[in-house]
């Protein structure tokens, strides 16, 4: 099973390598992405990022494929519940509202 960290570190090299291969510096990509420069080396080292780093990089970079497997109208079931499946972990239970007349 893949960790985490792994992850992130094999996401970091693909980002930088479709950098480097469309000829943009790091400089370039985060004015492209509206995004700092130091987070653009944070992603590309493989440290932890947000999902909307990642999704303003690959509009940049034109990798839309990164993200066909989500399924952002809630159809199928979300990024974090296939995590959860994929490591064995029981599904969140939900939150009740306490206020909920009966």
């Amino acid at each position: 099973m893949t960790s985490t960290a792994e992850i992130l570190t094999s996401l970091g090299e693909q980002v930088r390598q479709v950098r480097i291969a469309e000829g943009l510096s790091q400089v370039e990509l985060a004015d492209r992405a509206n995004l700092g420069i130091a987070t653009v080396r944070r992603l590309e080292a493989g440290a932890d990022t947000s999902v909307s780093t990642l999704i303003a990089v690959g509009r940049v970079l034109g990798r839309h494929d990164w993200f066909e497997t989500f399924d952002p109208v809630g159809a199928g079931p979300t990024p974090m519940q296939l995590l959860r499946a994929r490591e064995g972990l029981p599904p969140r239970p939900r939150r009740v509202s306490r206020n909920r007349q009966s």
